[in-house]
């Protein structure tokens, strides 16, 4: 089995998309990219830009090589969309692209009022109909019946996992947050070597409960305890308390857990969290991401002084 994880927040966008290869399949999970639209009153930064470009790219090429696609959920970070911002993915960038995949997602019923409408959409560009995965198993895939995209407290989404077994089991866990125990519980039966899950949004340490950060903490040391190699990332990855929190858990666990990019074995580039830093070290005209949104400006320029900068 080979694991490749795609997009992510350590990687420098908004996401949670890999693609395994099995011995039989080739299979996209979450082939969706976003960029906080804003951050500190900041939009993208065109090095931002420039990255989120390049995964964008990856993630369509991928599309054609993929026997299965799953779509956890249609957030704009997880999903193609037929209205998409100039950071997102288009689906019609992939429409006539590898139309024998199988593409996997939720029913209509467990959809909220907003994801239906984008999956309508979605499939309607696409000109095909979804196989509906919830708890559904497909040989070397299994799929869980939906759970809280995080907490109650944050929105009433659910979310699919998916396990894939090959000579090793892998877990794709988009959304819960940690915070939810009967996602975790799930996991943990399926008996994985490799996880890769969403994280607890400290950046949003205002909507985040005391209760809540304590449940996440636990619920990490669980998951660690039950797998070898344990992947966190996503909305913990948006702010750069993730990184202590990450190097805490590693220490208290007496293993090493891991972020996306050190998968990878790339630089972390949490880019979002480091907004203003990049606006004040590589300055932008004022009304560049409007030009950008009508295809006036490009990044290259901004590419290459980034590469530099931050070594990559």
């Amino acid at each position: 089995m080979e694991i490749e994880i795609l997009a992510t927040e350590s990687l420098g966008v908004r996401g949670l998309c890999c693609f395994v290869t099995t011995k039989k399949r080739r299979i996209l999970i979450d082939p969706g990219i976003a960029l906080g639209y804003t951050r500190f009153g900041l939009h993208p930064h065109p090095f931002q830009v420039a990255i989120g470009e390049r995964i964008r790219e990856k993630i369509i090429e991928r599309w054609k090589q993929a026997t299965d696609i799953v779509i956890s959920h249609f957030h704009g970070d997880h999903s193609p969309l037929a209205k998409p911002n100039p950071y997102q993915l288009d689906v019609k960038r992939v429409a006539h692209l590898n139309p024998k995949a199988r593409i996997w997602t939720k029913g209509i019923s467990s959809l909220s009022p907003l994801e239906e409408g984008r999956a309508r959409e979605m499939f309607l560009v696409l000109g095909r109909a979804p196989h509906i995965a919830e708890g559904k198993n497909s040989g070397e895939l299994l799929f869980s019946f939906p759970v809280l995209h995080g907490d109650n407290a944050f929105h009433p989404i659910t979310v699919i996992m998916t396990r894939i077994t090959d000579e090793h089991t892998f877990v794709h866990a988009p959304g819960i947050q940690l915070l939810n125990n009967k996602a975790i519980q799930q996991v943990i039966d399926w008996h994985p070597n490799v996880v890769l899950v969403d994280g607890p949004s400290l950046y949003l340490r205002h909507r985040l409960s005391k209760d809540q950060a304590l449940r996440a903490w636990e619920n990490a040391k669980l998951l660690s305890i039950h797998v070898k190699t344990l992947i966190i990332d996503h909305h913990l990855m948006r702010g750069l308390e993730g990184i202590e929190w990450l190097e805490a858990l590693s220490q208290e666990m007496g293993k090493k857990v891991i972020c996306g990019a050190d998968f990878m074995g790339r630089k972390r580039l949490l880019l979002e969290a480091l907004r203003k830093e990049l606006y004040k070290r590589m300055p932008v005209p004022q009304d560049w991401n409007e030009r950008y949104s009508r295809g006036e400006v490009k990044t290259d320029a901004y590419w290459k002084q980034g590469q530099n900068l931050y070594g990559i």
